[in-house]
């Protein structure tokens, strides 16, 4: 498969970049979307910008890798950029990787930074997701969020009166559990 390579314009430089999608591993059994965006401004032999981006969606299951949907737009990829060069990426410079991580605090509208891809021992993306999605829920409303019952009958993780079974996703382990 080709890899798809975007430009995007900011102020007097062309920047080109591309997203390469992939997963990373919660600490339980469950896998979220993660999706490394690369982009240079002085072609690829310049000083590199890198985020690895993990996906705020919760969709139903214990594998929400497995039917999120998430790509970051433009907008969102000139949001990273500009936030880099506020932090002193130079696209200039040549060689080497400017990496955006977790500490530079970067939230975009669909995504979080992450920085699991490379070290094991970073924050459960899990949790991450569940406390963005918690913090999404004041400002709307529950639908998808593990640990939730719902009432949306042939949706797995929902629940189901006319059956008389109530299953809830447990959000440490992702693993179906039955409420006693």
């Amino acid at each position: 498969m080709r890899t798809r390579l975007r430009t995007l314009r900011i102020g007097e430089r062309t920047y080109t970049w591309r997203a390469t999608i992939g997963q990373v591993a919660g600490d339980g059994v469950d896998q979220h979307r993660c999706v490394r965006v690369r982009a240079w401004g002085a072609g690829k032999t310049g000083l590199a910008l890198e985020a690895d981006l993990l996906s705020k969606a919760t969709g139903a299951g214990w594998t929400p890798a497995a039917t999120d949907g998430s790509y970051p737009a433009s907008a969102d990829v000139r949001r990273l950029i500009e936030h880099a060069l506020a932090l002193g990426w130079d696209p200039g410079m040549l060689g080497g990787t400017f990496r955006l991580t977790e500490e530079h605090g970067v939230e975009l509208p669909g995504f979080l930074l992450t920085d699991r891809v490379r070290d094991p021992g970073a924050p459960d993306p899990t949790a991450r997701v569940i406390r963005a999605a918690g913090a999404q829920d004041r400002l709307g409303s529950s639908a998808n969020l593990p640990g939730v019952m719902q009432d949306r009958p042939g949706v797995p993780g929902a629940a189901h009166p006319a059956r008389g079974d109530l299953e809830v996703i447990a959000p440490a382990m992702g693993e179906p559990c039955v409420p006693e």
